[in-house]
């Protein structure tokens, strides 16, 4: 019986939800599954799962092996890689979540320079604004942009993100200039479809009292590139952030407004999970943009330049 084969064959199914995901995933058959976790709980003597027929569940003691078991092999992991690269070289794998906007505009460039750096690191990203579910899909790491990460996952604040209300100059001298957010009601409101509530737009004032306003969106799109650019077009106002728009308000095709209220802030985290130990990679990739961002990011240097 291979201990840590047996182990890591657990830990895959855990993750994978099924003996059959986690036997596809790894290219062996489920009966080979099934018996490494037989091994596994005779060896132990302990049931790891409660067995129904649709699914299987950890049990107490199940739940408290996985998180032991993930730490373990990851140790096991790092002291062979700490053992076999010369100079400390970084190599293997990272699977990362990236939001499509910020992922392509920022990280993109980000990840092309730690490239030149660690050159042997293998990256499988998915650009997806979706919310994924890191230990079901297999992720060492997300990168999201939100208000406060979801409390089962340790986060790492990247970056503030700062929203903008916006509009090209032709609208605004067809339409007129809103001198506060109630007058955005009588306007055309471009929305970002994948928030909840996106017909209501929130808003700071100088006072940091929360204001809400209802919108009936005259377009409304899932990708922001699109409303920038529907917006620059004359279609509307809209509220992004800086990090979509910095080129367009910088070169003069839109226009910040309502300069006194302030969308409320957001952050760019990187996110994995609680039971996961982080290895050389994911940590020395996080450390690597916790610098890169530090300090007022570029994108937010068209706001001081109007």
């Amino acid at each position: 019986m291979d201990r840590f084969e047996n182990m890591e064959t657990f830990i895959k199914v855990v993750d994978a939800g099924s003996m059959s995901a986690a036997a596809d995933r790894m290219g062996v058959a489920k009966s080979a599954v099934s018996r490494r976790l037989k091994e596994l709980e005779g060896h132990l003597g302990v049931e790891l799962f409660h067995r129904t027929t649709r699914r299987l569940n950890l049990t107490d003691t199940g739940r408290t092996f996985y998180q032991q078991a993930v730490r373990i092999l990851e140790d096991v992991l790092e002291a062979e890689l700490a053992t076999t690269q010369a100079h400390g070289e970084l190599q293997g794998s990272l699977k990362i979540a990236l939001p499509m906007s910020f992922g392509i505009m920022h990280m993109g460039p980000a990840i092309n320079d730690f490239l030149q750096e660690h050159p042997k690191i293998e990256f499988d990203l998915d650009f997806n604004d979706r919310e994924v579910d890191l230990i079901q899909e297999g992720f060492d790491l997300a990168i999201r942009i939100a208000n406060l990460p979801d409390s089962s996952l340790i986060a790492r604040r990247l970056a503030p993100i700062q929203q903008v209300i916006f509009a090209s100059p032709d609208y605004l001298d067809h339409y007129g200039t809103p001198k506060s957010p109630d007058e955005l009601q009588h306007h055309q409101c471009l929305a970002y479809s994948l928030i909840n509530d996106h017909k209501t737009w929130r808003f700071q004032d100088n006072n940091s009292q929360e204001i809400k306003i209802s919108i009936t969106p005259h377009l409304k799109a899932s990708v922001g590139e699109f409303l920038r650019d529907a917006a620059v077009n004359g279609h509307g106002i809209s509220v992004l952030p800086t990090f979509i728009v910095y080129k367009e308000i910088e070169n003069g095709a839109l226009v910040p407004i309502l300069t006194d209220y302030i969308p409320n802030p957001i952050s760019a985290y990187a996110i994995y999970p609680q039971t996961r130990h982080l290895s050389q990679r994911v940590r020395q990739f996080v450390d690597f943009l916790v610098k890169r961002f530090e300090g007022v990011p570029y994108w937010d240097l068209c706001l001081s330049e109007n």
